[in-house]
């Protein structure tokens, strides 16, 4: 199983480098519409919607977000700007306020497209910040996403070796303390060597801010995580789909960034409106 999960994210991530840097900026939009429109796919299914119903669900994910694109496109920066804003506030108040109360509560809520709409915050966000990030830098969205997927690495493994005291038996039974502990570390060492490769620790004020940040990146991560398993839990899969090999669906592979990736999306323009 190990070993598959290893295929296949090093094919992922392969993939994902040459569409990052390859692909035109109209071949991103496309591929960041695949993400979103498998997602809606997948939680649709993960919501108890059904037939015609999911059907009509993930179509109106793929309008919402094309529609965003095509907005991007056609009218001034000041009006998208203030578009994104909008979904990312909406974001930050579902994983700062909601989600967080949602898993201590243990909330099942059994509307469909209640928890559809819950989806769409989780999903076009995300993929918001998948585009911004990338017109901003493509670099910029690659140290995000690696941040997160060296979180996701360090926890697995300390987690495994050391792992005793579960973080939340009741949502994700194989979560431990030890293994956030151990993101936390990973996260810090990965800062520190990108920042030392990249010369941002001459820039001394700002260096340990990022290294903070990289802490508030891992809870983030531990929160879309454990989200995305209550979830899980609640409409009776072990995974939100069959997609990739050793990982399940998109969403099992993807539910780390939708909890960060939206908070670097709202950093990205409320530094430009600086």
């Amino acid at each position: 199983m190990l070993k598959q999960r290893v295929i296949t994210a090093s094919i992922l991530f392969v993939l994902f480098l040459a569409a990052l840097f390859g692909l035109p900026t109209l071949g991103w939009q496309i591929l960041v519409l695949a993400v979103v429109g498998q997602g809606a796919v997948e939680w649709a299914r993960l919501s108890g919607l059904n037939g015609r119903a999911a059907t009509v669900y993930w179509l109106l994910a793929l309008a919402m977000m094309a529609g965003m694109v095509w907005f991007d496109r056609n009218i001034a920066i000041e009006l998208q700007t203030w578009l994104h804003m909008v979904w990312y506030v909406l974001a930050v108040l579902l994983w700062v306020f909601v989600v967080p109360a949602w898993l201590i509560a243990g909330w099942r809520p059994q509307n469909a497209w209640l928890m559809g709409t819950v989806g769409w915050v989780v999903l076009l966000p995300t993929g918001l910040a998948m585009l911004d990030l990338r017109a901003f830098s493509p670099w910029l969205l690659l140290f995000v996403m690696t941040v997160v997927m060296v979180a996701d690495i360090s926890a697995y493994f300390t987690g495994r070796r050391f792992g005793k005291n579960k973080l939340a038996p009741a949502i994700s039974p194989g979560k431990t303390w030890e293994g956030v502990i151990g993101a936390m570390i990973g996260v810090t060492v990965y800062v520190i060597v990108a920042g030392w490769a990249s010369g941002l620790y001459k820039q001394y004020p700002i260096f340990p801010s990022v290294i903070i940040a990289g802490w508030w990146w891992v809870a983030l991560a531990v929160i879309g995580d454990l989200f995305e398993s209550a979830v899980k839990r609640q409409a009776g899969v072990k995974d939100s789909g069959a997609l990739l090999p050793g990982h399940g669906g998109l969403l099992d592979r993807i539910d780390a960034l939708t909890s960060t990736l939206p908070f670097a999306g709202i950093a990205l323009i409320l530094q430009r409106l600086e």
